[in-house]
């Protein structure tokens, strides 16, 4: 299959300039809606990665995501709301981006045409064979990911991939692909719309799943969570009031004791 940049064709929809803020919602909403249909499609894909990566996490691996741009801002986001959502290190799920922790908010020149940079920014990490490392190119033409992942794929790391392009030069370069194929944007080029959706919707489905398999939820609760803020700690002791079949002021006590509702379930036992 010849590989074409489906992500870079021209928009369905013409003098974008000329509609109505109402006709402007109402087609982007139009064409949002079948991103989760796209992703569908990739679920035997994303299935097969998440289970290598809970494999490796199971023997002390590490997630590493690695993108630049809006690709690399999703998987810094996804990363960073591992420890306070499943209370893991956090080491365990990094995210990396071309330009470094500047581009998270500004974008830096050329960045993300290195064939150098991206391998060594996991070196900086200690990557391993331990580890897995998702390369993030709506394109699939990053040069920063896809040498990052061609060195990797040379020292037998396991490698997957997030792309919106079949047959893209990452897809080919990944072990494990994941290809979620959204079609054209609403404005042409801008895979920040349906393509940063489809990568957005599939590194929840790879952290939330993977965590789950390592045992982090417990029934459909985040019993692990940080409870870093007012809002958490109140989540905390309702989720001990329905759990447990207790009293707020023992509830309270207890997370006040143990700061976690795993271990505060535990003392109940």
């Amino acid at each position: 299959m010849d590989f074409k940049k489906i992500t870079e064709q021209e928009s369905h929809y013409n003098n974008l300039e000329l509609m109505t803020a109402h006709e402007l919602v109402e087609h982007i909403n139009k064409e949002d809606k079948t991103v989760a249909f796209a992703v569908e499609k990739a679920l035997p894909q994303i299935t097969t990665a998440i289970e290598a990566a809970t494999k490796l996490l199971k023997n002390g691996g590490r997630i590493f995501y690695i993108g630049a741009g809006t690709s690399g801002r999703l998987g810094v986001v996804d990363a960073s709301e591992c420890p306070p959502t499943f209370g893991v290190s956090h080491e365990l799920v990094q995210g990396l981006i071309a330009g470094g922790d500047t581009a998270i908010r500004k974008a830096v020149e050329n960045a993300e045409d290195s064939i150098t940079q991206g391998w060594i920014d996991l070196q900086q990490k200690k990557v391993n064979t331990n580890d897995i490392v998702i390369g993030i190119a709506a394109s699939g033409t990053t040069p920063y990911v896809i040498h990052a992942l061609k060195n990797c794929n040379q020292r037998q790391i396991t490698t997957s991939c997030i792309t919106c392009n079949p047959q893209s030069p990452l897809a080919i370069e990944a072990t494990l692909p994941i290809e979620i194929e959204v079609g054209p944007e609403f404005v042409t080029g801008s895979s920040r719309m349906k393509a940063g959706t489809a990568q957005k919707m599939t590194l929840n489905m790879i952290s939330t799943a993977t965590m789950i398999l390592l045992g982090k939820i417990k029934d459909n609760r985040m019993v692990d969570m940080q409870l870093s803020n007012d809002k958490l700690v109140e989540r905390a002791i309702l989720m001990l009031i329905e759990t447990a079949n207790i009293e707020r002021q023992q509830a309270e006590q207890l997370i006040k004791k143990y700061g976690n509702v795993r271990q505060a379930l535990n003392a109940l036992q």
